[in-house]
């Protein structure tokens, strides 16, 4: 997989040549530090009012702090995966470089994988100011950093495979806001399937609530690692990318 490799370096550094990912990067910075910054607020006039009225069971960071801040992650995703994912084929489309990579003696599963890789090293860098901001707590508090470890593998499940979809999607047109409204559109209707289980408990209710992109991010969340919820996640990387492999295949031919 050295040409994988060769073309996921290509890739991540087109990226940081542009400015998408220091746009990514600096707005998923402020978005989520004033996150950070209010439910850290919260907590400590919550705690302060706790010990005010006598009680002396502390709360917990994990459950009261970390797990609601990683759940927001997994909200703003919504919007950062689009703008990572749009351009991964669909720039190559309108420059009309797809054809010198669809006439290329790179295999289809090489240049997918390649460019699935950068958007998942980019997503990676995007949580890693998440890190940032709860070395804090470890500097001052006292979290359990098991189930942080495991929330950051579930988002980066999730992540997988709404980037796997967002790159079939964006071998679908050439036209770069095109591809990120429908990798929105789709990621978006994927997250609030599971609203259907709310009030409804019919066969087709409870198999949309099964697809639905967060209900499995909820164990990971709570620090468990739940072989079913990592099994969906990685079907969905598997179909996604199968998608893009069936779909740059008919563009191999066409070309």
């Amino acid at each position: 997989m050295r040409n994988a490799w060769i073309i996921c370096r290509k890739e991540l550094s087109s990226y940081f040549v542009s400015p998408v990912a220091y746009f990514l990067l600096t707005m998923f910075a402020v978005v989520f530090g004033f996150f950070f910054w209010t439910a850290l607020g919260y907590f400590a006039n919550a705690s302060l009012q706790m010990q005010m009225s006598g009680q002396t069971f502390p709360l917990n960071l994990n459950e009261q702090l970390i797990r609601p801040l990683l759940q927001n992650v997994s909200v703003i995703s919504l919007f950062l995966i689009p703008m990572i994912t749009m351009r991964l084929f669909a720039e190559e489309k309108r420059t009309g470089t797809i054809e010198l990579l669809a006439t290329s003696p790179v295999r289809d599963l090489e240049i997918i994988i390649g460019k699935w890789l950068a958007a998942m090293m980019l997503y990676a860098c995007l949580l890693i100011f998440t890190a940032l901001n709860f070395a804090f707590l470890f500097k001052y508090g006292n979290p359990d950093w098991k189930p942080l470890l495991v929330a950051y593998l579930g988002l980066l499940l999730q992540a997988g495979a709404l980037l796997a979809i967002g790159t079939f999607i964006s071998t679908l047109t050439k036209n770069q806001i095109i591809a990120g409204a429908a990798t929105f559109g789709v990621a978006l209707l994927m997250f609030v399937l599971g609203w259907v289980g709310e009030y409804e408990s019919s066969t087709w209710a409870r198999v949309l609530s099964y697809l639905s992109i967060n209900a499995h991010l909820e164990s990971f969340s709570r620090g468990v690692l739940n072989s079913k919820d990592a099994v969906f996640y990685i079907s969905m990387i598997f179909f996604g990318l199968f998608l893009t492999a069936r779909s740059l295949e008919s563009l191999r031919w066409r070309s």
